[in-house]
């Protein structure tokens, strides 16, 4: 047999004898000529001894290739076998790629509970604690059921006393009715209702008085948001958080909607010093001290991780499941959107400045007054240096203005110390932990 010879001889006149590239293919043409050198010889040991013993590996590779030239069809079956397992091999790799699908019909995405299962590799063990679960509703007739049946499914392993709360605040269809229906079938859920629509800050703090749990998980009753998140909220609140609020990740909510709560989540965390992607998700984890030392009134239910967080609790956040409404329709406009900056400004205040308004006051104050200042000692000296005329000029006006709102603003600042002093109350302290 002939052997390969390099093709590639490097030459003085080469221009790429001496690269690295062309030395690698000399070598390796090299090292085959010697390879086919060493099969092609015969040892002179196993012609003057051919009783010699052969290696059994190849004694089974020399009777398989008997076998395939004495049988033709068994050389074909194995052949087919060979290549069902390469495209199996190839299958498997396809598999392996991300967003690969090889069947268009199969599921991206996981079931649930395979999902469950990765987020919850071990079952909760609550043993000798409560969770409570508070639900404001209005008009929800056709999800309650539902809503209760989904709640005992995943509350019941949990191995803990619980107890479900709902809120109706001014139902005006037979929501009440099927509370009442469902109470009857478990006792464990409970009902408050309103004599008319107070607002779902107000059912919240209701709900907060009534809660005897060591948790409280507060959720909307409209099958958006899921119960099977509940045991991942509470599993971070043993990490050592106080409120863990969810993060609808993926919404299905109108386009509107959407962008203006992404606009709202942005300056609320900016002005409040929070981070957080979804303040006014319903689905929320508390411990038991939260609830107890925070109060909620007008709108303010959007901002309890603010409240939590100026008050010195540990906020965090998790993504959580958001699914469509199934049944009726929401009950917030765009009214709520302007509500909802309002209300902030009065987090900030109430929680900030309450006792100390003229820090804020006298601050807004001191900046105006100094400002129109500084705008007619400006226009004085090009009178005098430049006889210019100031009377007639629109700047003239503004210093002017701006002197006497900085002096207004102090002077309200003042007024709001002096009636803070006058009813003189000690400070909401809450007490973490004593010891002695």
């Amino acid at each position: 047999m002939n052997t390969l010879q390099p093709d590639l001889k490097p030459n003085k006149t080469h221009k790429y004898a001496n690269t690295s590239k062309f030395k690698n293919r000399r070598n390796k043409v090299h090292q085959t000529n010697q390879v086919n050198q060493t099969n092609n010889t015969v040892n002179p040991e196993e012609q003057s001894n051919p009783q010699k013993e052969v290696n059994p590996h190849q004694q089974e590779i020399k009777k398989q290739s008997s076998q395939h030239q004495s049988n033709p069809q068994k050389k074909e079956s194995a052949q087919e076998q060979k290549s069902i397992q390469e495209h199996k091999t190839q299958e498997h790799k396809h598999q392996n790629k991300k967003f690969y699908r090889p069947n268009g019909s199969q599921k991206r995405f996981q079931q649930r509970e395979h999902r469950q299962q990765q987020r919850h590799p071990q079952q909760l063990n609550l043993v000798n604690k409560f969770v409570s679960v508070v639900i404001p509703l209005r008009d929800e007739e056709d999800s309650l059921v539902e809503l209760s049946v989904a709640l005992k499914k995943v509350l019941d392993p949990l191995r803990c006393n619980w107890e479900v709360i709902f809120i109706d605040d001014g139902s005006t269809d037979s929501s009440y009715q099927k509370l009442q229906e469902i109470h009857r079938v478990n006792s464990r859920f409970k009902c408050l209702k309103f004599k008319r629509n107070y607002g779902k800050s107000a059912a919240l703090q209701e709900g907060f008085k009534a809660a005897k749990g060591d948790y409280i998980i507060t959720m909307d009753a409209d099958l958006q948001d899921d119960p099977d998140e509940i045991p991942a909220l509470i599993t971070k609140l043993n990490e050592g958080y106080d409120l863990v609020s969810g993060w609808k990740k993926v919404r299905h909510d109108p386009f509107i909607k959407r962008i203006t709560s992404k606009f709202f989540n942005m300056v609320t965390s900016m002005m409040v010093g929070l981070r957080l992607h979804d303040y006014n998700c319903g689905l929320k984890a508390y411990v038991k001290d939260v609830v107890k030392n925070i109060s909620v009134y007008g709108e303010m239910h959007r901002y309890i991780p603010a409240l939590a967080h100026l008050s010195g609790y540990r906020v965090t956040e998790i993504p959580v499941t958001h699914h469509e409404r199934k049944y009726g329709k929401t009950k917030f406009g765009l009214s709520r959107f302007f509500n909802g900056f309002f209300d902030l400004i009065t987090v900030l205040f109430t929680t900030k400045f309450i006792k100390r308004p003229l820090h804020l006051f006298g601050f807004i104050g001191v900046i105006s007054f100094f400002s129109g200042i500084g705008i007619l000692i400006y226009l004085t000296i090009l009178k005098f240096v430049e006889s210019t005329p100031i009377e007639g000029r629109p700047l003239f006006y503004v210093g002017i203005l701006m002197a006497i709102v900085g002096l207004q603003f102090f002077s309200i600042g003042l007024i709001g110390e002096m009636i803070a002093k006058a009813s003189i109350e000690n400070d909401n302290v809450i007490i973490d932990k004593t010891l002695g």
